[in-house]
């Protein structure tokens, strides 16, 4: 028995949605496996969003913010330690290196980053430009020729 999942009857009323296609086999294979450091994404009204990042113990300059090709890389690098006569009796605080992508929808766009009280907040909203807007089409007269 197979366990792949078809997404055609899916694409039978739909065009340009070849992306979600990879987007579901990536869910699908979790290639991310890793949920260190925890984090939240919350929706603050219809185009705003924020992902709280738990970055205990790191500073501003410890962490990296990225976007390339839709995709934001929050990663995060483990300082050097100032002081190598320290020893833990118990190291509950996790310093390791991270790094996190969250694909980021078409006209999403990162407003801010800051880090407070041991979380990054990153800031996100929808700009959606005017000609990617809903737009009432008129009927009647004729159509133009078409240019190639």
């Amino acid at each position: 028995m197979s366990t792949a999942f078809s997404m055609a009857p899916l694409f039978r009323q739909s065009i340009g949605f070849d992306r979600f296609n990879d987007l579901f086999e990536a869910a699908l294979r979790n290639d991310a496996g890793s949920s260190y450091p925890p984090y939240n994404i919350e929706k603050h009204g219809n185009d705003e969003y924020r992902i709280v990042v738990a970055a205990a113990g790191f500073q501003e300059a410890d962490l990296e913010l990225q976007v390339e090709r839709g995709v934001l890389t929050v990663s995060g690098g483990k300082r050097d330690r100032s002081d190598e006569n320290v020893t833990y009796l118990h190291q509950g605080i996790a310093q390791r290196a991270f790094k996190l992508s969250f694909r980021l929808a078409d006209h999403i766009e990162v407003k801010r980053a800051a880090l407070v009280n041991g979380l990054l907040n990153i800031d996100l909203v929808r700009n959606v430009p005017e000609e990617a807007k809903p737009k009432r089409i008129p009927i009647g007269g004729e159509l133009p020729a078409l240019e190639h």
